[in-house]
């Protein structure tokens, strides 16, 4: 699941892995949550490996027959990249985007900001990826005006349909 804001991310994954039998969620930020968190081609690299490491031990382990994989994968390719380092290639694929306007995008982030859910947000960066979910091979979700339980829910639908 690719997204423009982390928090809906988050919740609609949360709603979904009560939603589907047999599911494992696994949040990409997990995998990088450091202090001091640093971008560096050494990091980035370290998080596709360690992100890879357990969605092949998810893939491989017969008590789960859904991962649900949430990460704002901004770049055309991010996911490729990420499953490019499986060892087990026997799953099948949904990617989906969740997507909202700019200024949707902006309302939310500041509400965060106000809320106490984020310090500060790179306003520049936030609204300079956003476009790029358009070029992505993806379901496109707009959540301008639904909840993240709501996009869990066309999520589901459309799984549910894909059988």
């Amino acid at each position: 699941m690719l997204g423009v804001r982390r928090e809906d991310i988050t919740t609609t994954c949360k709603v979904l892995l009560e939603l589907l039998p047999k599911c494992i969620y696994l949040d990409g930020d997990w995998c990088w949550y450091a202090d001091p968190w640093v971008v560096t081609n050494e990091t980035k690299a370290m998080t596709m490996r360690n992100m890879s490491y357990l969605l092949d031990s998810y893939l491989d382990c017969s008590a789960y027959e859904n991962i649900v994989f949430g990460w704002v994968l901004h770049k055309k390719g991010m996911t490729k990249n990420v499953l490019s380092l499986l060892k087990n290639t026997h799953y099948n694929l949904h990617e989906f985007s969740l997507i909202c306007s700019e200024s949707t995008l902006v309302s939310r982030l500041q509400k965060d900001i106000d809320n106490g859910v984020r310090k500060n947000v790179s306003w520049n960066h936030a609204l300079q990826i956003r476009p790029n979910f358009d070029e992505m091979d993806t379901t496109k979700i707009d959540v301008n005006n639904i909840t993240p339980e709501q996009a869990a829910d066309i999520i589901y639908n459309a799984l549910m349909t894909a059988l």
